[in-house]
């Protein structure tokens, strides 16, 4: 059992930053995929950023050059850093993590942008 915890979300206008974190209750160390997902009312869940065994990082298109997926072993957490957030980044931001063929997810964390 892995259990996430997300945290650092709010409202932030248009143009602002934000930190999230996803506390782990276990070492990240061997979790070969983490990753953030987000969900928009009326959307269907998509990809944020996600780090892969070996330190692959992809990002979806929308969001590259504006937000940072990073992995702190020691804290167990991993973390994504949004800048130069907009208006159509507001969801619910959901951390995931896979391990041995399992997939667990957080509660989620509400980001909204004002414009």
């Amino acid at each position: 059992q892995v259990q996430l915890v997300e945290s650092g979300g709010g409202l932030v206008q248009a143009g602002g930053s934000l930190r999230l974190s996803c506390a782990v209750s276990r070492s990240i160390g061997s979790i070969n995929y983490m990753g953030w997902y987000r969900q928009a009312p009326g959307k269907e869940r998509e990809l944020v950023a996600r780090i892969i065994s070996g330190g692959t990082i992809n990002y979806n298109d929308s969001v590259k050059g504006r937000f940072t997926i990073s992995r702190d072993n020691a804290k167990n957490t991993v973390y994504l850093q949004m800048d130069s957030l907009k208006p159509e980044d507001s969801a619910v931001y959901y951390c995931n993590a896979r391990v041995t063929g399992w997939s667990y997810w957080g509660q989620g964390t509400q980001v909204t942008v004002s414009s």
